[in-house]
């Protein structure tokens, strides 16, 4: 039976059970916790305690939820628990420069590594020089010099000794040593051999090309002792640097002891520098050929490349990558252009976010990553190898010709945590088989919670978060009071309360402006209510607009009266920020005919699925109603007047319905009421949704041509517990000035809209006539018999021949 509301049940009051002892905000405990997320907490920590591979989460919940916040600060409350994870740094290495090494420090050693570093190439170039200007350098090397210079005049004056025996001497010139004849102590000249005689010049050459031999094999042998004393020098050299910079290293070798990279590295730099002392004994044949602007800086090779530093961090990092394009997650080599060319090397290597989250967690929104080209595919792969490879897109699509830098790969362990909408979540799983190897855990956020005195409380420690946060005035109860019961009109429902927790922190900031505006030491009820009421009003032109054209009978809703065969339906209207409900007069007309049912709107396609469905629900209803009075001959036709625009759902279906029952039975319907609620073939009102956007709106369209006491709305009863309505509304409901009526059947609701008994079928298997559905069956009996007998007439107005041709029924003409 259909059943009036009362001011009560159509708007949750928060009560001071509910809200507690407290009376300002600032005297309960700040926000330690997710608010209402019991699941996705639940989630969130079996994903981030397993340790297996492919155990990352997908974050689902839509937008405005917290679920960003509430993550992240959720995963830095575990990640302070957690150790800090190492530096990386790439260094330059020796053996192929196109292949940067990767080290991995302790945290906070990364920098301090550069900086060692820095300060010993310093100290090299500085005290190498200082070494080889020493007295003792200067000795040693004399003392070298001066062994190979007697070794070598040693060989030079046996030489000269054997020539002058064989009568030669030997001549030293720079193209090596010349061998000339003497006679009486005298070079002897060209000339003067050729005048010699030819026995004796025979004798000459004979005993020239002995002596040959013999200066070829001394020649072979000062070489030899060239080349020892320039090995002794370098020796030397080196065992001097040797000597500076195992001094210079001992305190590194000492600090680094327990790293073996770093050792490594420490002993390939001393070879290196052993190999290029020229570099740091300052002279010109160390500087490299061509002109000024192309040399590189030869000592940059020795300088490191912290790529993580975590120097700063306490636990382990929680990184939130907003833009993860490609370079941004895997990371970047860059160039430098100089004289248009680009150049590169190991010190233009730059992290990605994937680099910086590295033993810890990465939170990425899946919406701006798959705006981004290949950043998905780079995710993945980096997941499965384990590691992370830092590369040119164009390299990785075979693109890159040019030779480049292939940084050493570094091992990848973390957590990521993907945040998207529900409808990404089911893409991902259903189209890519990657994503259900690597986030094998969903944690989805709702966007309500029950409205139990403990999630109210949490409401209220919410709020004192955000005010500390960002320095708002605090709330006092009824200002918290009036929240909690917005948040159950975002809800829509009176036991729940809505999660939407952007949406609620913007309304709390706005109610701080107002009550600073004032003057108020803290924000209340009247702020809140008047931050609520701006938000809306800055929106609502639209429908401001709608409701001028209803009030001066542009559109055409009544309010007062009755009418055959209409009904006023309910429709929300969803602009994005805003949404509002408008009445929509809804009209039915019937006649005897084989069509059965037509919606205009699907007939003029601007009717939607739902609607089309629900109206096909119709002719199932009038089927399993009437079936016994006569087979159904109606053609009905039911339009939404004066719409334009599209018709989708099945809210209206119900007040569908009554018109097509007032149309049928002539009873006429009150105007006074509107209807809204879904109707199945049983003749049962289901629930709909936008319930309080539609009674409202149906309620300004009636205060504004004057409320008489007797309008309202008729809903279903499932609806009950999502009444949130205005106060106002509420107000004038505690008044009488306007009704909510409760109803279960579509009797209930025809009997409220016409004032008529809806009637059932008595013993004799009829309904009584005098009731709505006896006047509709007896319609229907009529229609059939009129398609009957149109039928009949039809038949026989069919000539019939006789086996002469002629048609029976027809005389000659001249027989008449």
């Amino acid at each position: 039976m259909a059943r009036r509301a009362t001011a009560e049940e159509v708007r949750a009051i928060c009560t001071e059970e509910e809200l507690g002892s407290w009376l300002k905000t600032d005297e309960i405990e700040p926000l330690e916790s997710i608010i209402g997320q019991e699941r996705a907490v639940k989630a969130l920590e079996f994903g981030l305690e397993i340790e297996d591979q492919g155990f990352n989460i997908f974050v689902a919940g839509l937008p405005g939820t917290g679920r960003t916040t509430a993550v992240k600060n959720f995963l830095e409350n575990i990640a302070k628990t957690k150790p800090t994870p190492s530096d990386w740094c790439y260094v330059y290495n020796f053996r192929d420069p196109y292949t940067p090494r990767a080290i991995e420090l302790p945290a906070g050693k990364g920098v301090e590594f550069a900086r060692d570093m820095k300060n010993f190439i310093a100290s090299a170039r500085r005290e190498i020089p200082r070494a080889f200007e020493s007295e003792e350098y200067a000795k040693k090397r004399e003392e070298t010099i001066e062994t190979f210079n007697a070794q070598r005049n040693r060989l030079f004056q046996e030489l000269n000794e054997r020539a002058s025996e064989a009568g030669f001497m030997i001549q030293p010139t720079p193209t090596g040593l010349f061998i000339i004849p003497v006679i009486d102590g005298e070079p002897i000249k060209d000339k003067d051999f050729a005048a010699l005689p030819r026995e004796q010049q025979e004798e000459i050459i004979r005993r020239r090309e002995e002596l040959e031999a013999e200066v070829a094999s001394t020649f072979r042998e000062l070489q030899n002792i060239e080349r020892m004393a320039h090995e002794a020098i370098r020796e030397l050299d080196r065992q001097v640097a040797d000597y500076v910079l195992g001094l210079l290293l001992k305190d590194m070798r000492e600090k680094y002891r327990s790293l073996p990279a770093v050792l490594n590295y420490l002993e390939a730099v001393k070879a290196d520098i052993l190999d290029n002392l020229a570099l740091f004994r300052g002279r010109a044949e160390g500087e490299r050929p061509g002109p000024p602007w192309h040399r590189e800086d030869p000592f940059r090779r020795y300088e490191v490349n912290v790529l993580v530093d975590n120097s700063e961090l306490q636990g382990a990092p929680v990184i939130v990558e907003y833009n993860p394009t490609y370079s941004n997650l895997v990371g970047r080599i860059e160039r430098e252009a100089v004289f248009g060319a680009l150049i590169t090397d190991f010190t233009m290597i730059r992290p990605g976010a994937l680099h910086r989250a590295n033993g810890g967690y990465l939170i990425i929104p899946v919406e701006e990553m798959v705006r981004n080209l290949f950043s998905w595919d780079g995710l993945k792969r980096a997941l499965r190898e384990g590691r992370v490879v830092i590369e040119d897109i164009s390299e990785r699509l075979g693109l890159l010709t040019t030779k480049t830098l292939q940084p050493e790969p570094i091992p990848l362990k973390l957590k990521v945590i993907l945040l998207g909408d529900p409808w990404l979540y089911y893409i991902f799983f259903h189209y890519d088989p990657d994503f259900q190897e690597l986030f094998k855990v969903k944690a989805e956020f709702g966007t309500r919670m029950d409205r139990t005195p403990e999630n109210v409380r949490k409401y209220a420690a919410f709020f004192r978060t955000l005010c500390e946060k960002e320095n708002l005035l605090h709330l006092d109860a009824s200002a918290v009071a009036k929240l909690v019961e917005y948040g159950s009109r975002l809800a829509e429902d009176q036991t729940k309360l809505a999660t939407r927790f952007s949406e609620i922190a913007d309304v709390v900031r706005e109610a701080c402006y107002y009550a600073r505006k004032e003057g108020a030491a803290y924000v209340s009820a009247c702020h809140v209510r008047q931050a609520i009421d701006a938000r809306f009003y800055r929106s609502n032109l639209i429908q401001e607009r709608i409701q001028e054209m209803i009030t001066r009978g542009f559109i055409k809703i009544e309010v007062t009266g009755a009418k055959v065969g209409q009904v006023n339906g309910l429709a929300v209207i969803d602009l994005g920020d805003i949404s509002f409900g408008r009445p929509q007069r809804i009209t039915a007309t019937v006649a005897a005919g084989k069509e059965g049912v037509i919606d205009i709107e699907r007939e003029a396609r601007l009717g939607g699925r739902i609607h089309t469905k629900g109206v096909l629900i119709l002719t199932g209803y009038l089927n399993e109603k009437y079936y016994r009075e006569a087979p159904l001959s109606l053609a009905a036709r039911l339009v939404f007047e004066q719409n334009y625009e599209g018709v989708e759902g099945d809210s209206a279906s119900s007040a569908e319905l009554y018109a097509l029952l007032s149309a049928l039975s002539g009873l006429p319907i009150k105007q006074n009421l509107a209807v809204t609620g879904s109707v199945n073939q049983k003749g049962e009102i289901q629930a709909v949704g936008g319930i309080n956007e539609k009674i409202e709106g149906f309620f300004d369209i009636c205060k504004a041509k004057g409320l008489t006491g007797d309008q309202g709305v008729i809903i279903p009863s499932a609806n009950k517990e999502n009444l949130m309505l205005r106060e106002d509304v509420v107000e004038a409901i505690k008044q009488g000035l306007f009704h909510i009526y409760f109803v279960n059947t579509v009797d209930e609701g025809i009997e409220l809209l016409t004032g008529v008994p809806a009637g059932e079928r008595g013993p004799d298997g009829k309904f009584p006539p005098d009731t709505v559905h006896g006047r509709v069956a007896a319609r229907l009996r009529e229609m059939a018999e009129q398609i009957n007998n149109l039928e009949e007439e039809e038949g026989e107005g069919i000539p019939e021949e006789d086996g002469n041709g002629e048609e029976d029924g027809e005389t000659d003409s001249a027989e008449d």
